[in-house]
């Protein structure tokens, strides 16, 4: 990337959009339309939508939000998606319509000059072994190909069996269970030598310094998008986070 100190790269994640969340919805369309002008490149990773069976699943909003990310995109704005745990399924056919390339997670790039790493995040919650387990079965070619041979009407009832599921799960699991595991991102960042570590998932914004064998890291967290837009904006001289509604 270029060391412009005007250029900067956003990053978002949990956005959950919905037909139904349709304040949300204008927040992120005025965003696109607004302050994600700036960017040289917009990162979202994970659950961009609230749930995905599929490609072939294309409503009057879906093309809403295609239309508004190729307008941003034919602007000269990089645009990279990554998969969430509830969007998992998004594929070529909307990742091309989109005008986006598709992340692999992890992911470590060169941010100005700092060496970074991406991710969704629910990998990085490993004390939650039931969901890690469920996410290596859902995540596998197989599940996904019998998934996606079924109707839509099949599709959307178990995306919402599951979802009610996973409710119920969470509500019986403690804070420490459902969030990162610390020893693990510590063991990532040794690994890896990256200073920076940028992911969502938790829905638990906040900065946290992790002293490292090479220096100090910083696990940067962001925010989900249920009452307000949050965004991570990074450039060569510094970094900040905005919250907008």
């Amino acid at each position: 990337m270029s060391q412009d100190s005007n250029q900067c790269s956003l990053f978002i994640s949990d956005l959950h959009l919905d037909p139904e969340r349709k304040n949300i919805n204008q927040i992120f369309f005025e965003f696109l339309e607004g302050r994600a002008l700036k960017a040289e490149a917009l990162y979202i990773l994970g659950d961009l939508f609230e749930v995905w069976i599929g490609d072939d699943d294309l409503t009057d909003f879906h093309q809403q939000v295609i239309a508004a990310f190729r307008k941003y995109n034919s602007q000269g704005i990089k645009l990279f998606f990554m998969h969430g745990n509830r969007d998992f399924l998004l594929g070529d056919e909307f990742i091309q319509q989109c005008g986006a390339q598709l992340l692999e997670d992890p992911f470590i790039l060169d941010l100005y000059g700092r060496k970074t790493l991406l991710c969704h995040g629910d990998t990085l919650c490993t004390l939650d072994q039931e969901y890690q387990k469920f996410r290596k079965t859902i995540r596998s070619e197989r599940w996904a190909h019998e998934f996606l041979t079924k109707s839509l009407e099949e599709r959307r009832n178990i995306a919402l069996d599951l979802r009610r599921q996973s409710r119920e799960k969470s509500e019986n699991k403690s804070h420490n269970i459902m969030d990162v595991n610390q020893n693990d991102v510590l063991e990532l960042l040794e690994l890896t030598g990256t200073e920076f570590l940028i992911h969502g998932h938790t829905h638990r914004p906040a900065e946290h310094i992790i002293e490292t064998s090479f220096g100090e890291s910083k696990r940067l967290v962001l925010s989900d998008w249920y009452q307000a837009g949050h965004c991570l904006e990074v450039s060569s001289e510094s970094y900040h986070v905005e919250d907008f509604v």
